[in-house]
């Protein structure tokens, strides 16, 4: 291929990475939705006071249960029957449980619901990049799935944007009709020439089992997901709960709303997103990218942490940063693509950050074990630093996957 300018825009912009992107931006919408209308919707269920953090807690602890359910199978699926097919019933499940959440009534049926939605969401992200990963050239390979990541993480814009004017129920409404929207699109999608290749091979496909039977393919994918679990402890209790850390624990300035801090953070992990994939492309090392992304991700850590009594202005630019920060994600997801072959690729990539969502749940757990003995600030810091310092002695150990060639199997 050329690497003329036009060239290299229309391989950046081929309808596979559109489509991927338009599904990242479905998948994001619906993750952060749930954290900008958690208080709404709970109270228009009957809840209020401390039983809004508590229900709010266990709905997210469903939806991400039901992710990393939904990523081991439809990972599995992924390398064993095609790309294209996980991607048509992710977003059909997705879809459908997305406008049932719109009619719940009671706390059981939304956190059914919720499990649903995480289950159908888990497959979109993961096989998204495998196919983005599988068609572009080793050499701009980066660029595509940064612009999934672009694109993708702005749904967390149009869900504050959407519950700023309509109620909770209609953003989920919306959530669901967009979902099935999408579906249109993938009409236009082609299976990978990999994947093509792949159904003639005499190997074992989508065999999950085999990321545990050798100790380096083990020990890779352990890493994999280490490296990503900052980002949703950032995620999944700096951002989601800041309202209430920010009120009873920093003594902020103001008010914090959860649903602008959710807004502000993935504007700045969008930029982040589109920072982080090109100084990767440009240093041709998606390595160095990711020391820096996690050098400023302990930075403005801190600057969460030792924000008391600042205004809310300061701290939502803050949580702004943390998200800049966090914009690793996508190359997170891309290395960890890299790292297998083609017959494993899907159900890496697929489980992988569905297994760093599901820490959520450790995560969660963790802080509300250590808050009697520690208090809360000093348990969230404690659980941050063993995160961070287990990401750090990943990305150490993981290769350098910049330029490889992916067209290969495991044994």
């Amino acid at each position: 291929m050329s690497s003329s300018q036009p060239n290299l825009v229309g391989r950046v912009f081929n309808i596979m990475v559109i489509v991927a992107a338009l599904g990242y931006f479905v998948d994001i919408y619906d993750l952060t939705l749930f954290n900008i209308v958690r208080v709404p919707s709970l109270k228009a269920l009957g809840f209020s006071g401390a039983d809004l953090l508590v229900q709010g807690k266990y709905l997210l602890n469903m939806q991400m249960l039901g992710m990393v359910t939904g990523g081991i199978l439809w990972g599995i699926l992924g390398d064993k029957k095609g790309r294209l097919s996980v991607l048509f019933f992710t977003i059909l499940i997705y879809s459908l449980a997305n406008i049932a959440n719109a009619f719940v009534t009671t706390i059981g049926q939304y956190a059914f619901m919720r499990f649903v939605a995480g289950f159908g969401l888990a497959g979109e992200l993961g096989v998204g990049i495998t196919l983005v990963s599988e068609v572009m050239t080793t050499k701009n390979r980066g660029y595509g799935t940064t612009m999934v990541g672009v694109i993708g993480i702005l749904g967390a814009v149009l869900g504050y944007t959407i519950t700023a004017g309509f109620s909770w129920k209609t953003a989920y409404l919306v959530g669901g009709i967009q979902g099935l929207l999408l579906l249109v699109l993938r009409i236009y999608v082609v299976e990978s020439g990999m994947f093509k290749k792949l159904e003639t091979e005499r190997v074992s496909k989508g065999n999950f089992l085999m990321l545990f039977t050798n100790w380096k393919r083990f020990s890779k994918y352990l890493f994999c997901i280490l490296l990503g679990i900052p980002v949703w402890y950032v995620i999944g209790y700096l951002i989601t709960f800041s309202d209430d850390f920010a009120t009873n624990v920093l003594h902020i300035q103001g008010t914090v709303i959860a649903g602008q801090a959710v807004m502000y953070h993935y504007i700045g992990a969008s930029i982040g997103s589109l920072l982080w994939g090109v100084v990767g492309q440009a240093m041709h090392s998606r390595k160095k990218s990711l020391w820096m992304a996690l050098g400023l991700l302990i930075i403005f850590t801190a600057a969460y942490f030792f924000s008391f009594g600042l205004s809310s202005t300061i701290f939502y630019t803050i949580i702004f940063f943390l998200g800049v920060a966090q914009g690793y994600w996508i190359i997170f997801v891309t290395v960890s693509s890299e790292q297998f072959g083609t017959n494993m690729r899907a159900t890496v990539t697929t489980t992988v950050p569905n297994f760093v969502r599901g820490s959520v749940i450790g995560v969660n757990a963790l802080i509300t074990l250590l808050t009697p003995s520690y208090g809360k600030w000093s348990a969230a810091l404690y659980t941050g630093i063993l995160c961070i310092s287990l990401a750090l002695l990943a990305l150490y150990n993981l290769k350098e996957t910049f330029g490889k060639e992916l067209d290969y199997m495991e044994s």
